[in-house]
């Protein structure tokens, strides 16, 4: 691998610095760095992070390859500046298994284009009924760590409690897809003044919140950890924000699009928006926005949910719930979060590429841009500006509710332990 010279990247936003990689490390970072025979890339000022880490994707693989495989999906997570990705376990088969498990970290492995890290389904089947393997995922190749029934969520108490016992053994941590089934029969978007007016089923608030406030109670009875997926309404971040008061240890993500869009697009009846949980009302919006400021809230994950056109394609009852997200992901937190002064970029840098690393216990992912640091690197035009075209994607699927939507920034470059999976904007 050859030298690479980055220079004048803005470092988490910084002054401009030249950084030097060589091999899979950063060599050194400074200004007026020279490398006889590196690469040079002129940053002009360009925002560099370091690779961004997402703990809630879904790549589909194995089953559902119409929707998306574990290249088409590291393809995306690359162009849009990631170098990592947690993928769910809601495949056919299920990721229930070491077998399964192994066989998705090895597609990972062999397509390159950023570290894949399986998460284990809780419960056999997600059918929420037996544990699954937990144990034997642990310790496969995979080395998993988080488990979640994403999709469907635990909601038997003493299965989850079972599980939140279990993985305490060897520190993993439970990631729960609140929603209380009973309350979300039929439900096809928020409930609220929208969906009365529209006449279609309403998913409560109270859905989310009575699971969240349920978990985090079993997590601080078993000392065990909690990841909540996905959090949408501001009743779950002020329950969050009291378990976090009393020292329990729970964490929380939430995704681009609850952070940017509300249940008014529902109006338009565009399945693009069909998403679970459903997308919530302005003050709900604004209450989320808060709480990734200040902590509450740890981490963006993308929930990128893949489907193919003739999922997304029919009337609003009959279509899949999802978005894709991991090409616009940073768009849309410089739009909602650093545009509105709530976030700068080392802010951004904690929320998605140091604190998801955390989460799931990956090591060489999301550490400092420093010398002797993996050369794992994301280079930003934060000046950038404009219309999102999902033609471009290099997700195999094209469920974006941004299409058309004017968002700012563009990955410029991707860097995977030194290897560049993205330049000027394009796969490598």
């Amino acid at each position: 691998m050859s030298k690479i010279l980055i220079r004048g990247a803005k470092v988490l936003g910084g002054a401009p610095r030249d950084v030097l990689i060589d091999g899979e490390t950063i060599e050194a970072i400074g200004t007026g760095l020279s490398a006889e025979g590196a690469d040079v890339i002129e940053a002009d000022g360009k925002i560099l992070l370091p690779g961004l880490v997402d703990l809630h994707t879904h790549l589909r693989e194995p089953g559902r390859e119409d929707s998306e495989t574990v290249l088409t999906g590291t393809r995306a997570a690359a162009s849009g500046g990631f170098t990592a990705v947690f993928a769910m376990a809601n495949t056919f088969p299920v990721a229930d298994t070491a077998g399964v498990v192994e066989q998705v970290y090895r597609l990972g492995k062999d397509h390159g284009y950023c570290d894949v890290q399986p998460i284990g389904a809780v419960t056999v089947g997600l059918e929420g009924r037996k544990l699954a393997e937990l144990g034997a995922m642990h310790e496969s190749a995979a080395g998993v760590t988080v488990f979640s029934d994403d999709g469907k969520c635990v909601d038997d108490a003493v299965i989850m409690r079972r599980a939140l016992e279990y993985v305490k053994a060897f520190g993993g941590v439970v990631a729960q897809h609140a929603q209380e089934p009973r309350l979300t029969e039929g439900a096809q978007m928020n409930e609220g003044v929208v969906s009365a007016e529209l006449g279609l089923g309403g998913w409560p608030a109270v859905a989310e919140e009575s699971i969240i406030a349920r978990d985090v109670l079993l997590a601080e009875h078993v000392g065990s950890r909690v990841h909540i997926c996905h959090l949408s309404t501001a009743g779950s971040v002020e329950i969050v924000r009291w378990a976090k008061s009393r020292g329990i240890d729970v964490t929380a993500e939430v995704t681009p699009h609850h952070l940017l869009l509300t249940d008014e697009l529902v109006r338009s009846y565009n399945p693009v928006y069909k998403v679970n949980p459903p997308l919530r009302t302005e003050r709900d919006v604004m209450a989320l926005r808060e709480a990734l400021a200040d902590g509450t809230i740890d981490i963006v994950a993308t929930d990128h949910a893949p489907h193919p056109h003739e999922d997304k394609d029919c009337e609003w009852a009959a279509a899949a719930m999802g978005m894709v997200g991991l090409e616009t992901a940073l768009s849309v937190v410089q739009h909602t979060m650093v545009e509105t002064g709530l976030l700068d970029w080392a802010g951004v840098a904690d929320r998605m590429s140091a604190t998801p690393a955390r989460i799931g216990s990956l090591p060489g992912q999301g550490r400092p841009i420093a010398a002797g640091e993996p050369a794992n690197l994301t280079l930003l035009d934060s000046a950038y500006r404009g219309e999102v075209d999902p033609a471009g994607f290099a997700s195999r699927s094209r469920n974006t509710p941004y299409e058309g939507r004017e968002l700012p920034g563009r990955v410029t470059h991707t860097f995977l332990r030194g290897r560049a999976t993205v330049v000027d904007g394009k796969l490598a």
